[in-house]
């Protein structure tokens, strides 16, 4: 089993790679211009308080997530299609949601998405769970929480 760090290296890595694409990037841009940016400080003041997406895949999710009042795990490419029954019905469309993925870009676009279905309140983690980690947050899985050293 590859160690967290590992497995945060090598997500990195195809992050990196498909961020090259200029059409994605404009994308990304967009939505960062339209979705409200929380820092990872101020996350932490209102995780209590929200309901956090991590939009990243299954095996990404196992590695860690960050907790909140909270905390559901909606793949990006599924999001629009759970987005009525895993959210909507149980929290509202007014519900305060903050989206995030490991680096920030498919968090921001999952933002976007949830505004244009008709959710009022959505935010996204800056720098996504990287960003999070970095500032010396915990993250939990399976085995416990974990900060970084």
């Amino acid at each position: 089993m590859k160690s967290l760090h590992a497995q945060l290296a090598s997500y990195t890595k195809k992050c990196d790679e498909i961020l090259l694409s200029k059409n994605l990037k404009k994308l990304i841009d967009e939505a960062n211009k339209k979705i409200p940016q929380l820092t990872p400080k101020k996350l932490n003041k209102i995780k209590k308080e929200v309901v956090v997406i991590d939009v990243r895949e299954p095996e990404e999710f196992a590695s860690g997530f960050i907790e909140a009042k909270a905390v559901l795990t909606i793949p990006r490419g599924k999001l629009e299609f759970m987005a009525i029954e895993k959210i909507a019905k149980e929290f509202g469309q007014d519900a305060k949601i903050v989206t995030y993925c490991l680096k920030g870009a498919r968090g921001s676009l999952a933002a976007l998405h949830l505004k244009k279905l008709g959710f009022s309140d959505v935010s996204n983690l800056e720098g996504g769970i990287l960003a999070w980690i970095q500032a010396g947050y915990t993250i939990k899985n399976y085995l416990g929480e974990f900060k970084a050293l």
